[in-house]
């Protein structure tokens, strides 16, 4: 019983290490989410795609995932959002990833 005691704990540990590398591998962009082919008008751009564009102007594009799917697209408009992520660079493009998607509730 000892034994299972101590793998348990062991194994315990070693998942609270991996997710806390994960978490730290990722970034929280702000900004508004918009469409790369209906709002930003890309000329790569040949179907609708998400993208953050961040307050200093950064593009992330949206990786379509099942919190994506969640969050819902946005087509001709713009929604302020919270995004947080695994950021990659593909293509001289920034993708993430988003663990969580949240949308920010507008100021009055």
């Amino acid at each position: 019983m000892k034994m299972v005691a101590k793998l348990s704990l062991a194994l315990a540990v070693v998942l609270a290490l991996v997710a806390g590398a994960y978490a730290a591998d990722e970034t929280t962009v702000a900004g508004k989410v918009v469409c790369a082919k209906c709002n930003l008008k890309k000329a790569d751009a040949t179907k609708c795609q998400d993208v953050v564009v961040a307050a200093d102007g950064t593009e992330y594009y949206v990786t379509k995932n099942a919190v994506a799917e969640k969050f819902g697209h946005v087509c001709s408009g713009a929604k302020e959002a919270t995004v947080t992520g695994k950021v990659t660079e593909k293509d001289g493009k920034k993708w993430i990833e988003p663990s969580k998607m949240e949308a920010t509730p507008q100021k009055s």
